[in-house]
């Protein structure tokens, strides 16, 4: 037991300041410092959403249109890949490496392909 002036030792006692942890003897870190839980935006989540997100869109068109012309199909799944491509664009694809850039394109160009190829037969 500490006696009253006496400072805590950082190797055995948490240091408090009020009511938050500035050290701990397990780690030495503030408890408002946790350095893995911050956010950091990573390409793979934008990469994923814009791809679900436009399997999503293409496909409800799609069967949406699907009494229609195939040019709607065609031209309403065009729009909507476009668009989400430049919103995931602006979110943050735009900054990242070259290598998630093309695999965006490619994929969402791969998957209104198989849109477009769909309707083909609607033409």
């Amino acid at each position: 037991m500490r006696e009253e002036g006496e400072f805590p030792d950082p190797r055995e006692d948490d240091i408090m300041a009020g009511d938050r942890r500035i050290s701990r003897p397990d780690s030495s870190l503030p408890d408002w410092y946790i350095s893995d839980a911050s956010y950091r935006p990573i390409p793979i989540a934008w990469f994923a959403a814009a791809i679900v997100i436009q399997a999503v869109a293409i496909s409800i068109l799609f069967f949406a249109t699907i009494n229609q012309s195939g040019w709607v199909s065609i031209g309403l799944s065009l729009i909507a890949t476009v668009g989400i491509g430049i919103w995931s664009w602006d979110r943050g694809v735009g900054s990242a490496a070259t290598g998630w850039k093309i695999a965006m394109v490619l994929v969402m160009a791969l998957q209104f392909g198989f849109i477009a190829l769909g309707a083909s037969d609607r033409l």
